[in-house]
């Protein structure tokens, strides 16, 4: 039985995760494949930088600080997460602007 993970305000919805998803980079052919969800990771991302907590401070139903933490400097450093902001960006624009429309109409 799987257990469900509290749903936090700043976790990505259906329709950002598919914007994102594209742009996280594939498992490095080395080694294991990845056993972490890239989407949990991000959520465990964008949790922190809204809350301003430290990265040992993130809740326990986030994966483990440090696979978070390894992910946000790897991300950081190959400007992947900088995307991932802009793609946020540019997908709330565009929702706002849907429903500005069709209150408008």
């Amino acid at each position: 039985m799987k257990v469900s993970r509290t749903r936090y305000p700043t976790d990505l919805s259906d329709d950002q995760w598919r914007l994102i998803r594209p742009l996280i980079p594939p498992s490095r052919p080395i080694g294991a494949d990845r056993s972490t969800s890239t989407r949990a990771v991000v959520n465990a991302i964008l949790y922190r930088e809204r809350s301003g907590c430290s990265w040992r401070m993130l809740p326990h139903d986030f994966p483990h600080w440090r696979t978070v933490y390894g992910y946000y400097c790897q991300w950081k450093a190959e400007n992947v997460w900088g995307q991932i902001c802009s793609a946020r960006s540019q997908g709330a624009s565009l929702g706002s602007h849907s429903r500005n429309a069709a209150m408008a109409s």
